[in-house]
């Protein structure tokens, strides 16, 4: 089993001082992340979605952890495939240079950013944005099979052209495509690539989004392969906050997840946007109020974010809880640490709770 950390890059009360430490501290983090032994970093695109994600251009940050590290792994994940966010040619142009620099580090992830906040600045067709996807992919995989990419689709035509540089992995870094429903789930496994999986609504959730996915692969056939290279792995996201102190550590958790909840919701679930950004720190610190940090059960979301149930706690906790991920098919544990009003120290020590004690016990059962 894989262990990562994703970076959303949330920031509660956003100033641009707090914003530049932000991405200072990220970038901390990715590198600790490394010594801890963790096997791979993934970054996010999203775009105008002030306090939820600020990771516009994640290309960038995971140069610059690539050229900071050595040996974790790069993950883009995901890339916003429509078009007009992405050119796929383009997309694998940079894949192909960070892949080469980082020493075959890559791995590239694909995503709609189907918000109307996103599709609204970049002037992307929201009916559009699936089949975008798919075709984006189809190009991307195909881009260093032979001398020159050439592709006539239904919504691209691209004459023969050489993609520049090629990648050290051979043909490409490995594919993966952002999953959040069965039919998702559904069209990564018909499509030979991995998925990313998110895991609020726990083990439970991701064992019955592991069957779907497993019963697409046992019944797909190649015709939609986008690679020659298939790759069935399935990576779930896991919130946590490791800590000595259990209560401390469920309480800062939990808190980050609210305001996690409280920000996707203004931008997937319609809700209306703050006049301010302490309003939705209020609006999230009344909602942790209502569950005195952790005791009552909330209605879930779509997305199952209120659900708390997560690796917040010690590291006991976080071991028994990875162990349920684990049974439920998990190949990757994503862990996301820094939510919006997670600390720095937080965050960290987290980190190393989890290189020093929980990773440790999972390889040990492994090699034993």
């Amino acid at each position: 089993m894989k262990f990562s950390v994703i970076f959303e890059a949330q920031l509660a009360d956003p100033t641009v001082e707090r914003e530049h430490q932000l991405f200072r501290d990220s970038v901390e983090q990715a590198v600790l992340a490394e010594q801890m032994g963790f096997d791979r970093i993934w970054a996010v695109e999203h775009h105008s979605l002030k306090w939820y994600a600020h990771m516009s251009a994640p290309e960038i940050f995971l140069t610059w952890v690539a050229a900071r590290t050595s040996t974790i792994r790069i993950g883009h994940g995901v890339v916003c495939m429509p078009f007009n966010f992405n050119h796929p040619a383009r997309v694998a142009e940079r894949a192909a240079m960070l892949d080469l620099l980082s020493g075959g580090r890559l791995d590239l992830g694909a995503g709609r950013g189907g918000t109307l906040q996103e599709t609204s600045l970049c002037g992307v067709d929201k009916e559009r944005t699936t089949q975008e996807v798919e075709e984006a992919l189809r190009i991307i995989g195909k881009a260093w099979e032979s001398e020159e990419l050439e592709h006539h689709g239904e919504l691209l035509d691209i004459d023969p052209h050489p993609i520049l540089p090629r990648p050290k992995q051979t043909p490409h870094p490995p594919l993966f495509l952002a999953c959040s429903r069965t039919e998702t789930l559904t069209q990564a496994a018909e499509l030979g690539i991995g998925a990313l999986v998110m895991g609020f609504a726990g083990p439970d959730s991701i064992a019955e989004m592991r069957a779907a996915y497993d019963a697409a692969i046992a019944g797909r056939g190649d015709e939609r392969f986008v690679s020659s290279v298939v790759n069935d792995h399935f990576s779930v996201l896991c919130p946590t906050i490791v800590l000595d102190d259990r209560d401390t550590a469920r309480s800062v958790g939990i808190r980050g997840q609210r305001f996690f909840a409280q920000s996707i919701g203004h931008w997937y679930g319609g809700a209306g946007i703050p006049d301010e950004a302490a309003a939705m720190r209020e609006a999230a610190e009344q909602v942790v109020a209502r569950l005195h940090e952790h005791n009552i059960p909330v209605r879930p979301t779509s997305t199952a974010t209120f659900n708390a149930d997560h690796a917040y706690g010690t590291a006991d906790d976080a071991i028994a809880y990875v162990e349920r991920l684990r049974d439920a098919g998990a190949d990757e544990i994503m862990c996301l640490v820094q939510m919006g009003t997670v600390p720095q120290e937080a965050c960290m020590e987290t980190l190393r709770q989890w290189g020093e004690k929980v990773i440790p016990y999972f390889r040990a059962q492994e090699q034993g």
